[in-house]
C-alpha cells in the first residue's frame, strides 16, 4: 500500500567558485598597485625636495656679496674731534650696516653712502 517516504536530502547549493576569487585578486591587486603608485610618488617627492636643498645649499655663497673693502684709516686731526660716548654708537650703527650688507639688503653703494653720513 504505502511505500515508506524517502528521508529529504537538504539542498546542495554550489557556490561558484572563480568569481569571489576573481574579484578579491582584481580588488586587491588594484589596491596593491595604488599603494605603490602612492610610495613611489613619495619618494620621488623627497628626492626632489632633497635635490632642491642641496642647490639653494650650493646657491647661496654664490649670491653672497663681496667682502666689504677695508675703512681707510682715519686722519689723525678726525681721530680727537669724535667722541669717546658717540664713537660706540657709530660703530654699532657701521656693525649693522655690515650686517645688512651680508644679509643682501643693502647694496656696497648703499653702504658707503650710509657710512659717509654716518662719518661726516
Amino acid at each position: 500500500m504505502f511505500r515508506p517516504m524517502r528521508p529529504i536530502r537538504p539542498v546542495r547549493v554550489v557556490r561558484p567558485v572563480g568569481r569571489p576569487l576573481a574579484r578579491g585578486l582584481v580588488v586587491g591587486g588594484a589596491a596593491y598597485a595604488a599603494g605603490r603608485a602612492g610610495a613611489r610618488r613619495a619618494a620621488e617627492e623627497q628626492d626632489q625636495d632633497r635635490a632642491i636643498a642641496e642647490l639653494q645649499a650650493e646657491q647661496q655663497p654664490a649670491y653672497a656679496p663681496p667682502p666689504a673693502a677695508p675703512a681707510p684709516a682715519p686722519a689723525p686731526a678726525a681721530a680727537p674731534a669724535a667722541p669717546a660716548a658717540g664713537g660706540e654708537d657709530v660703530a654699532s650703527k657701521l656693525a649693522q650696516l655690515a650686517q645688512l650688507v651680508q644679509q643682501g639688503l643693502l647694496t656696497p653703494e648703499e653702504f658707503a653712502a650710509a657710512k659717509a653720513r654716518l662719518l661726516a
